[in-house]
């Protein structure tokens, strides 16, 4: 779905936006994600800020980090004036310094937090959390899994990169998509020899081929069980060494097969509008994995996301494009405040 313009009247100068996070991909993409979106709208200036915290201060809940400035490791990126228009700070890193910005500012920078803060939401011009944190309150938006850097032209620049790789790649092309060890989830290795099997008849069974992709989560034993079990499939296997090919295995597959543990991963392949089933992992704890379940059921829901057991199965759906709806309403309550 395209994203709306803003009405003429709402458009004014170049706006200066930070993206704050702590740079790790799957945090920062988020609202390096939401940034991009709101700069399709209106012209902007995205700054993107990394914020790492000292040891021991890096281990103290938010609360407790009362001087965030002295506590920054020197490889981290400094906050000071001059003052962003937009704040969009995402993950626990961001949020010291997010909760002191609007009055930092003095009132100048329209401050957004993506992610439940788990914290005073009042400090926060608009919190943009899923739908199935249930947070709610004036200042909150709830979206459809999370924010990201998905849009068509995106993937298609990165797949020119991986051309040669992947043109000749037998349909359908099976993207699997790895995470691996959380707070909820596990992946050992005897795990990853029944989803390697699983995916490799299903693929066999069609014909087609295999682009496979690790996470930093992925513990070593599950993923060298993963990426011997499949590479005597047709396609391409990405071991987490060397240059990752995430973007372009977006655009160059006809579906997604995606471990239960990810919100990013999900909501990414879905924004493709390409089938996408959710392959299951054992839980840590009981009763572990909840919100992931409430996440799915919604993504079921629009007719996205099916179970994966033995087959593919699935239809193409509109892609889903939150991050653009979250962009159109942070622009005009930003311009209404």
């Amino acid at each position: 779905m395209p994203e709306k313009p803003i009405p003429e009247k709402l458009i004014s100068e170049k706006l200066i936006l930070w993206a704050v996070s702590d740079g790790r991909a799957g945090i920062e993409n988020q609202a390096l994600g939401l940034a991009e979106a709101v700069a399709r709208l209106t012209p902007a200036e995205i700054v993107v800020k990394r914020l790492r915290y000292r040891a021991p201060w890096d281990r103290l809940p938010t609360a407790l980090k009362l001087w965030p400035d002295a506590m920054l490791r020197q490889d981290s990126d400094r906050i000071a004036a001059p003052w962003p228009d937009i704040w969009i700070g995402c993950g626990r890193a961001s949020l010291p310094h997010g909760l002191r910005m609007r009055e930092r500012s003095g009132g100048k920078t329209f401050v957004v937090q993506l992610q439940d803060p788990k914290t005073d939401l009042a400090p926060y011009d608009l919190v943009i959390a899923p739908e199935h944190d249930h947070l709610r309150g004036a200042n909150v938006l709830s979206l459809l899994g999370s924010a990201n850097r998905i849009t068509p032209e995106r993937l298609a620049e990165a797949y020119e990169v991986w051309r040669e790789r992947l043109d000749g790649l037998p349909h359908p092309r099976v993207c699997v998509l790895i995470g691996g060890r959380s707070r909820a989830f596990d992946l050992d290795a005897d795990h990853a020899v029944l989803i390697a099997r699983d995916v490799r008849a299903a693929i066999e069974a069609t014909g087609g081929s295999v682009l496979l992709t690790v996470s930093r989560r992925t513990p070593p034993e599950a993923r060298a069980v993963l990426t011997d079990g499949l590479r005597a499939l047709p396609g391409m296997v990405y071991d987490g060494t060397g240059d990752n090919p995430y973007f372009a295995f977006l655009h160059a597959a006809d579906r997604f097969l995606v471990t239960e543990d990810s919100v990013n991963m999900a909501t990414e392949a879905a924004a493709t509008g390409k089938p996408v089933q959710i392959v299951s992992l054992p839980r840590r704890t009981l009763g572990g994995g909840a919100k992931f379940e409430d996440f799915h059921e919604s993504l079921r829901a629009r007719g996205v996301a099916h179970p994966f057991e033995t087959h593919l199965s699935g239809d193409p759906y509109p892609p889903l494009n939150e991050t653009a709806r979250a962009a159109q309403i942070l622009l005009e309550r930003y311009r209404k405040r």
